[in-house]
């Protein structure tokens, strides 16, 4: 009662006013369904239709109840109109026929698809062969309809499918007033399962075969499933009218349908005043409970995109302007709120940032395609800042790591492509606002479905030459993205916890993933389920299986149910640093407080990666370090050393101290699993590093990324400084088979004088510099050096070396081993080797457009 209390007590007058309406609304709605069985009514299209003269027909048979008159009618009209919608009718021959020039393996995939979906077998989710035929639920029941209202209990297709079951538990929410269903409990199944289903997107996979091998069979299976479904579903009963968003979904795919399969047999049953008078009913719920505020994020704009775009495809619905309007009106509004000025999505999960993308991405096809002049350059721009944040943050093969939850689903799975490939949607982005550096590799054959109905769009199907994406940052949103022109691509999540209530954040604070040549080797472990599992989805979004630090077995987060927490880590940003040479990250968050872990990152590009964690504080802790390894990599951990090899690739992980251990499929700790796609859980290897000691103290990671030089052994060396002239401090040396590198972590000491030029020294080295890192080989004694926020580097002796700049720089990076180069922001530099002076220019290479 009391949250209940505070949560009135935080609402405004609107919000007070709309949910008050919208109580009375399904307060009214629950009466009426126990008073009077609901059930689907043909004859209420006379109702639903625009008194157009184009429809005159479909109107006067309808009225008679001449139901075939009427499905043939409707047929023709489809067939005739204009496009409306990224596919039509009247193009199935021209782009069935150039999908098939394109890709000749389209008719073959196509047909698989297609044929285990026409023999009720499902891909879903991270599920495989899913069957939803009629089984015997766990209360005995032998007959799904004993469960149905008399309404649903008609008759029963060949293509009956059990529309309200979880295969995979193997149970069944009540079939109750939609209200009044607790699709949330793990006891009426996994909702995600059954929802994903109902959104009868593998109706596109089904449309795709149709068109590319003209089988009516796959339409025969589509419209059979429409009858099943509508027979199963009467309106507002059941989990299938839970969820506002799963109705926008399932209206989009029946739109879907309609341009699919319009235009074929007249003598048929009239599936078309069926699906219309359906459609209708189910935008109408939408219209009515908005996720205004129940989840006013992706929810929000999932509902707002399907009136929108319903509301111009289908004009010969009465209350399409009004729902295209209104849909527009959220779309647009929900621009600022929810996407951030870096182009990313502020619920910080990649898969909820691609399902936005693609939610504007049709939008604005829609939009184009309609001349709907006041929506398209809004969408244009959003489209822009949403492709370019997600390019971003895929790597060079266009995949997206998994940050954040992952529902597994998307909104067109035409090809079934996974969630996590991100190629077709760039592809669309870069031809709808000519950015063709967001492409990645040649277009994939969505883009051509996507965009079929514009004429002034152009796919084009050679890979783009586009120069490569640099190193950048999504600072608003949080994540700092290093890369190397070796396909090397490390993403860190240094930004806020989440949107609102973080109900789809993970306690993943300072976590990173890694890409090392284009495959994946350190990688998020994904989300495993929602509710169906409340113990494994708390284990799979907990700081312990991400790729950062915990301290005496804590979560930097705490959650209170599966979308909701009770304690968040808040994320300090101290320095981020790119350039040609080096990327460099220090941020810190509170979620041990009082202790603090500072986290900083040095990625030398194609190189070595250094992964410094300080636990700052007072009194004994342990710490532990995870590394959540790509299954595909063969380990090999010895002492202090693990080895990565995969496809002729080899990466090491060398640790200077702590107990360094690997897990595969552990049964205790949880360790050793990911979740590739939601629903799957698989075996994989977590390396874990521990160690314990009074704080503060310094853990440390190298990952050797280069063959060339490989790294020998790593170990910690002292950091000499003039007394309280730093207050943290580490350094490194890494012994390789070409040089011996150091790396030094300093602060100067909160107290110490600005006035005062503070230097410390590691070896031989002596630095101002915030972090440094100095090659030495066999012919120079420095032959590489980073720096962030220094001016002097220097040596003694007769082939001393000294750096010595006119003022502290961000960030420089110099590679003295060829022809003197340098990148950063040093113009000017001085540099003296044994005693000769010269200077360099500084790498003025462009800019990434971000």
């Amino acid at each position: 009662m009391p949250g209940r209390l505070s949560r009135l007590a935080r609402m405004d007058r609107a919000e007070l006013s709309w949910r008050a309406a919208a109580a009375a609304r399904i307060a009214a709605d629950r009466v009426r369904v126990r008073v009077v069985s609901p059930a689907w009514d043909r004859a209420a299209l006379v109702d639903i239709l625009v008194p157009s003269a184009a429809l005159s027909e479909v109107r006067e048979a309808v009225a008679a109840a001449r139901w075939q008159d009427a499905q043939r009618a409707l047929a023709a009209h489809f067939t005739a109109a204009p496009q409306r919608f990224v596919i039509n009718p009247a193009a199935k021959g021209d782009l069935a026929n150039r999908i098939r020039s394109e890709f000749p393996q389209s008719v073959a995939q196509a047909t698989a698809r297609g044929d285990r979906i026409r023999h009720g077998e499902y891909d879903l989710l991270g599920y495989r062969g899913l069957r939803f035929a009629p089984v015997a639920p766990l209360g005995g029941r032998t007959d799904v309809r004993e469960a149905l209202p008399a309404a649903a209990q008609q008759s029963t297709p060949a293509a009956t499918v059990d529309w309200q079951f979880d295969p995979v538990l193997n149970r069944r929410p009540p079939c109750a007033f939609w209200a009044d269903v607790p699709y949330l409990d793990a006891a009426c199944g996994d909702h995600k399962v059954i929802w994903e289903l109902n959104r009868h997107q593998h109706w596109l996979a089904l449309g795709r075969a149709y068109w590319l091998t003209d089988d009516p069979r796959y339409r025969d299976r589509c419209l059979a499933e429409l009858r099943s479904w509508l027979d199963a579903n009467p309106p507002l009963m059941g989990i299938n009218w839970a969820s506002m968003l799963e109705l926008a979904f399932r209206s989009l795919s029946w739109l879907w349908a309609i341009n699919f399969f319009a235009a074929a047999a007249a003598d048929e049953s009239p599936w078309l005043v069926d699906l219309l008078v359906a459609i209708d009913r189910q935008l109408a719920h939408v219209e009515h409970n908005l996720s205004y505020y129940f989840s006013p994020n992706t929810h929000l704009l999932g509902e707002a995109l399907a009136l929108y775009v319903t509301g111009i495809a289908l004009p010969e619905l009465a209350a399409s302007g009004r729902r295209a309007a209104l849909g527009r009106k959220i779309l647009l509004d929900e621009i600022p709120r929810q996407i951030a000025a870096d182009g990313g999505h502020c619920e910080r999960s990649t898969h909820y940032h691609r399902y936005t993308l693609d939610f504007y991405l049709l939008a604005l096809i829609v939009a184009r395609i309609a001349g709907d002049a006041d929506a398209t350059p809004r969408f244009d721009e959003v489209v822009r800042r949403l492709g370019t944040a997600a390019r971003v943050l895929c790597d060079d093969r266009g995949r997206m790591p998994h940050l954040g939850d992952d529902d597994g689903g998307a909104l067109w799975p035409i090809a079934g492509r996974a969630p996590d490939d991100l190629r077709d949607s760039l592809a669309i982005a870069a031809a709808l606002v000519e950015r063709p550096d967001l492409q990645v590799g040649r277009a994939p054959e969505e883009a051509y479905w996507m965009l079929a109905g514009l004429r002034d769009v152009h796919v084009d199907s050679r890979v783009p030459t586009a120069a490569p994406v640099r190193s950048t940052s999504l600072p608003e949103t949080g994540y700092y993205v290093s890369r190397s022109s070796a396909g090397d691509h490390l993403v860190i999540d240094g930004g806020p916890h989440g949107y609102q209530n973080g109900g789809h954040a993970h306690a993943d604070a300072l976590s990173l993933t890694l890409t090392v040549r284009g495959l994946p080797l350190l990688i998020d472990p994904g989300t495993g389920c929602y509710t169906a599992d409340a113990a494994l989805r708390d284990r799979m979004r907990s700081s312990t299986l991400h790729n950062t630090l915990t301290l005496d077995d804590r979560p930097q987060s705490v959650p209170r149910g599966p979308f909701h927490w009770a304690h968040v880590a808040t994320t300090r940003l101290n320095r981020w640093r790119t350039n040609d040479g080096f990327d460099y990250f220090d941020g810190a968050h509170d979620g041990y407080a009082p202790a603090e872990h500072r986290r900083r990152v040095l990625a030398l590009h194609g190189d070595v990666i250094v992964v410094a964690d300080l636990v700052d504080g007072d009194g004994t802790h342990r710490a532990a370090v995870h590394w959540h390894l790509d299954p595909r990599w063969a380990v090999d951990a010895r002492g202090s050393r693990v080895t990565l090899v995969r496809d002729g690739e080899q990466v090491g992980l060398s640790v200077p101290h702590g107990l360094l251990e690997t897990f595969v499929g552990d049964s205790d700790g949880g360790l050793g699993w990911y979740s590739p796609a939601y629903g799957r859980i698989d075996r994989t290897t977590t390396v874990r590093v521990s160690h314990s000691a009074t704080a503060p103290f310094w853990m440390i990671a190298v990952f050797d990324l280069n063959p060339q030089n490989p790294v020998a052994s790593v170990d910690m060396v002292p950091v000499w400084a003039e007394a309280g002239a730093v207050s943290h401090a580490t350094a490194l040396r890494i012994a390789r088979a070409a040089s011996i590198d150091h790396v030094l972590f300093a602060e100067p000491a909160v107290d110490a004088s600005p006035a005062t030029a503070a230097t410390w020294r590691v070896g031989e080295i002596e630095t101002d510099a915030r972090m440094l890192f100095c090659r030495a080989t066999a012919d120079r004694p420095i032959a590489r050096i980073a720096i962030v926020d220094g001016s002097i580097v220097r040596t003694a002796g007769r082939r001393g070396f000294h750096l010595a700049l006119p003022r502290v720089v961000p960030d420089l990076h110099a590679d003295l081993t060829a022809d003197a180069r340098l990148a950063g922001q040093a113009s000017g530099a001085r540099v003296v080797v044994a005693g000769r002076e010269f200077r360099v220019a500084p790498d003025r290479r462009a800019a990434p457009r971000v």
